[in-house]
C-alpha cells in the first residue's frame, strides 16, 4: 500500500440513498464524510463517481450527497458490485486513475463486494472507514476486518484529505481547511 495520490486516485461513493440511510448506522457520520470527500475531490480535481442502488426501490442519493456531487458521474446499478455493473470498470479506468477511495453503504455488502471487484479489476482500493457503515456495528466491523486481511488500504476521512494535499501552506491547502476544521 502507499500514499493516496490525488494524480491518481479517484472517489467513488457507494448507496448513501435516501431510503437505506435512515437504516444505517451512524448514517450522519458517514454522509458528512462522503460530502467532505466529495468536496475535496471537486476542489483538487479528483474525479468522483456516485453509484445508486436499484433507485426505484431505494430512492436516489441523500440530499446532502447530491448536493455535494456536482462534478460527479452517477450511476445506477442493480449488482451489489459496482465493478460487476456492465461497463463500471470501464468508466472507472478511462480516468488514467489507478487508485480508488471508497465510501458508502453497506460496508458488508455493496462497498466490500465492490472493493474485492476493484482489486480484482487491478486497482489499489481504499476504504474510507468513517464514511462507510452497514445497518449494524458488527456487520461494519467484520467487513473492515476482511478487507484488511485483503489488502485492501483503509483510511479516514482527514487521512485521504491530507495526503491528497500533500504540503501545506499552499491555495489549496486554505481552500480545504474548512473541510479539516
Amino acid at each position: 500500500m502507499s500514499l493516496i495520490r490525488r494524480d491518481d486516485a479517484l472517489l467513488l461513493v457507494v448507496d448513501i440513498q435516501q431510503k437505506l440511510a435512515p437504516a444505517i448506522h451512524d448514517s450522519e457520520t458517514v454522509t458528512r464524510n462522503s460530502v467532505r470527500l466529495l468536496e475535496g475531490a471537486r476542489l483538487l480535481g479528483v474525479p468522483a463517481f456516485v453509484s445508486e442502488q436499484y433507485v426505484r426501490g431505494l430512492g436516489p442519493s441523500v440530499e446532502a450527497i447530491r448536493d455535494a456531487a456536482v462534478d460527479a458521474r452517477f450511476f445506477e446499478k442493480m449488482h451489489f458490485s459496482c465493478a460487476a455493473e456492465p461497463g463500471v470498470v470501464d468508466l472507472l479506468r478511462s480516468t488514467g486513475r489507478r487508485q480508488v477511495v471508497l465510501t458508502g453503504t453497506e460496508t458488508h455488502v455493496c462497498v466490500l463486494q465492490t472493493a474485492f471487484g476493484l482489486q480484482e479489476a487491478g486497482f489499489d482500493v481504499f476504504l474510507v472507514a468513517d464514511a462507510a457503515s452497514s445497518r449494524t456495528p458488527e456487520n461494519r466491523t467484520a467487513a473492515i476486518e476482511r478487507l484488511r486481511a485483503a489488502g485492501i488500504g483503509i483510511a479516514t476521512t482527514e487521512m485521504v484529505l491530507f495526503e491528497w494535499l500533500h504540503r501545506a501552506a499552499t491555495d489549496e491547502f486554505r481552500a480545504l481547511l474548512p473541510l479539516i476544521k
